[in-house]
């Protein structure tokens, strides 16, 4: 970069707002384009948020109960796409589930027994990072199941949210799909940061090698699980922030909440991003 190209202190001395700074930044021949495509992605954000705030408000004020489940394979984006769900909303009447591996009671007691104390309550909103579909992929490709207890999940598991759909609990299901080759990419920048190193663990290497598996076993889930009353929600998310925002439009697109006709962002999901399941669907993971 040349003396010309470089931006100086009279320069940024100059500048009183982002459209000054853009208009300096292109005058000194630099390239812009990833600075604009993360101001429209903060802009775009914060209207949403906006949006799911005003969205709380009325689950709150009807005594909705909504669950929000996040599924996918590793490194899909499941507690980035959360945390930008969650980020301003009252944590009174929101809650991140995250469970941890079963303890020896709970391997005693009905598979759903865990995540039935969970659910969400009269006026709240809960998001799952992972729920009771563990059991419908993860822990058969990882042996943390029998093949008797994998057959009667998949037997019980429409007729469980069949249950919840009659009482009126409000499910929706993503799966945030990836391909194989973002993965291993988020694999290894996970290694390389300290801050994330703590998210890599022996069962994602394994998700790699063992990455056909997941994908039969994901293929099985879909045809068994999605139905009128729960179906399935694919998300494309190698493009992390895109698959953030269209996740939170999709959400808000299916309520009527109060104030929704004066939001200044688009609430209508991209259907190339966000699409229903769909058994001829192609879909990158």
């Amino acid at each position: 970069m040349s003396e010309k190209e470089k931006l100086t202190i009279e320069d940024l001395a100059s500048v009183t707002s982002k459209p000054d700074l853009i208009e300096k930044l292109e005058q000194k021949n630099i390239d812009v384009s990833d600075i604009l495509n993360k101001i429209k992605y903060e802009e775009e954000l914060k209207l949403l948020q906006v949006e799911l705030v005003k969205l709380q408000q009325w689950i709150k004020k009807n005594n909705k109960r909504v669950a929000v489940i996040f599924e996918g394979r590793d490194a899909a984006g499941k507690g980035g796409a959360i945390r930008r769900f969650m980020e301003h909303l009252n944590p009174r009447s929101t809650r991140l589930v995250a469970l941890n591996k079963p303890t020896d009671i709970e391997k005693g007691q009905w598979y759903f027994m865990r995540y039935i104390k969970e659910l969400p309550n009269p006026g709240e909103i809960v998001f799952f990072d992972r729920s009771w579909y563990n059991r419908a992929v993860v822990e058969p490709v990882m042996g943390f199941c029998s093949d008797e207890q994998y057959k009667i999940f998949m037997a019980q598991v429409p007729e469980f949210e069949h249950m919840l759909y009659e009482d009126d609990l409000i499910i929706i299901k993503f799966w945030l799909s990836i391909s194989k080759h973002e993965q291993i990419t988020r694999f290894n920048s996970r290694q390389e940061n300290p801050l994330k190193r703590w998210k890599f663990s022996p069962v994602d290497k394994k998700g790699q090698e063992l990455w056909n598996s997941y994908t039969t076993y994901k293929e099985h889930m879909f045809s068994k699980t999605h139905t009128t009353y729960s179906p399935w929600v694919i998300v494309k998310t190698n493009d992390k922030q895109e698959a953030r925002l269209e996740s939170i439009r999709y959400v808000l697109s299916k309520f009527d909440y109060d104030g929704k006709e004066e939001a200044k962002a688009n609430l209508f999901p991209d259907p190339n991003v966000v699409m229903h399941y769909f058994r001829s669907s192609y879909q990158i993971d």
